[in-house]
């Protein structure tokens, strides 16, 4: 079942969404779960909630996983660019995207220190490092990679689908070799062979350069034959990443 939860990020002075995802039989039993924190959390669920329509179909593959897990989706702003500043560590100016601002390190600080204690305090989680993982898509990506890195006490395990790292390249890695990452933690990476077109190969090399740079740590990286930027694309892959991470 989701339960949608009105939550306000006050240091980013806005409202969100929170989509939390619990299994069916969450009510009748007591037990406890690990949690996955996602990025984007309109778009995980429910097509009627999805951007453009069409969700990663994350409920109905998790009510057949083998597996039981609480998933918090956490909305976007979908105001303007403000997607882009929360959803970028640094401030950039890219050269596809523009100046974006980078208020990604914020909404990480307000995951961790404000939102995590919520869910673990009014849900029955798994509260400790190893249970906990964080995933995306796209900008939603490279904040799980960011994410898994700059706060690897705290999450264990990270799927980075299509994710944008070349945004801001350069300071992602300087992060990778300045932060402590743990033998144990699990990054998923993949790319689409037709996401952006003819130049999309160019983009191949990144996920290899940032799984090199976050040894011993563990990845797998997958390239998807016809794959595309889009939820769809990402739906496929709900298996391939949940059984990597949590094998």
């Amino acid at each position: 079942m989701i339960v949608k939860i009105p939550f306000r990020i006050d240091p980013l002075e806005r409202e969100t969404m929170l989509h939390v995802y619990l299994p069916d039989d969450y009510e009748e039993k007591d037990e406890r779960y690990p949690v996955m924190y996602m990025y984007d959390g309109h778009n995980l669920f429910d097509d009627k909630d999805a951007t453009y329509g069409k969700s990663w179909g994350l409920a109905k593959f998790l009510n057949a996983y083998n597996k039981p897990f609480i998933i918090v989706g956490i909305e976007c702003d979908h105001i303007g660019r403000n997607r882009l500043d929360e959803y970028c560590p640094y401030p950039v100016c890219s050269a596809f995207l523009g100046n974006i601002r980078g208020k990604g390190g914020i909404f990480m600080d307000w995951v961790v220190n404000v939102l995590k204690p919520f869910i673990d305090k009014n849900f029955r989680t798994f509260p400790q490092r190893g249970a906990t993982g964080i995933g995306g898509s796209s900008m939603g990506g490279l904040m799980a990679y960011y994410s898994v890195v700059r706060y690897n006490k705290v999450f264990s395990k990270a799927a980075c689908l299509s994710p944008s790292l070349m945004v801001c390249e350069n300071q992602l890695m300087n992060e990778t070799k300045e932060d402590w990452i743990h033998p144990d933690t699990r990054v998923y990476m993949s790319m689409g062979t037709k996401e952006f077109g003819s130049g999309n190969l160019q983009l191949f090399p990144y996920l290899d350069q940032f799984a090199q740079a976050i040894k011993p740590a563990l990845s797998k990286i997958e390239i998807i034959e016809g794959g595309e930027h889009n939820e769809a694309c990402w739906e496929t892959l709900n298996k391939e990443y949940f059984d990597y991470l949590w094998m």
